[in-house]
């Protein structure tokens, strides 16, 4: 049985990526993730055991993650959690892995830029697009008509070839195509 484990907490090693020769990216780091707690006699906060996990994430996510996260840094980690014991020679002790399935800045701790990448989704997942996607792909119309922010048709009038007029009616004849983002 597997077990879905949140934990926050701060990037203790830098993320080490690498590749295997079946080219599946993977990217681990260690986290450091401290309890607090507020002693209501000496009136200060005070820090509880640390527990610590290492964290490894495949494919795409290993790739933002190697992008976009550094040690120091505060961090949401979401994923399945892997106790193991081991042992080597005459020393024996406990893993705490998690197998990340998400991982983000804590924004408590401050404020981040989001990036998408949705080509390198697709293309490393081997994935086929939704229809959606790929009469989107086809169509080579970019993503300001799915805002509907009318930046499609003032591109259209402001000297593109054609009667402007012409190419809106066309635009609006086809089928509205919509790309759900996933935040």
């Amino acid at each position: 049985m597997t077990d879905t484990i949140t934990v926050t907490g701060l990037v203790a090693t830098t993320p080490r990526h690498l590749v295997t020769s079946e080219r599946l990216p993977i990217t681990s780091f260690r986290l450091a993730s401290t309890q607090r707690r507020y002693d209501r006699s000496a009136q200060k906060w005070i820090d509880a055991e640390t527990n610590w996990y290492t964290v490894t994430s495949f494919r795409q996510l290993a790739t933002n993650v190697v992008g976009s996260i550094s040690k120091g840094q505060r961090v949401v980690v979401s994923g399945r959690l892997r106790v193991r014991d081991w042992e080597s020679g005459d020393r024996a002790g406990t893993t705490v892995e998690i197998d990340a399935d998400a991982i983000g800045h804590d924004l408590s701790w401050g404020s981040a830029v989001f990036t998408r990448s949705v080509a390198a989704t697709v293309a490393n997942d081997g994935e086929q697009p939704s229809e959606r996607a790929a009469a989107l792909d086809e169509s080579g119309e970019g993503s300001t008509e799915d805002f509907g922010d009318g930046a499609r048709d003032a591109g259209a009038s402001s000297g593109e070839q054609g009667d402007p007029g012409d190419e809106r009616a066309a635009a609006r004849s086809q089928p509205s195509l919509e790309m759900a983002i996933p935040f």
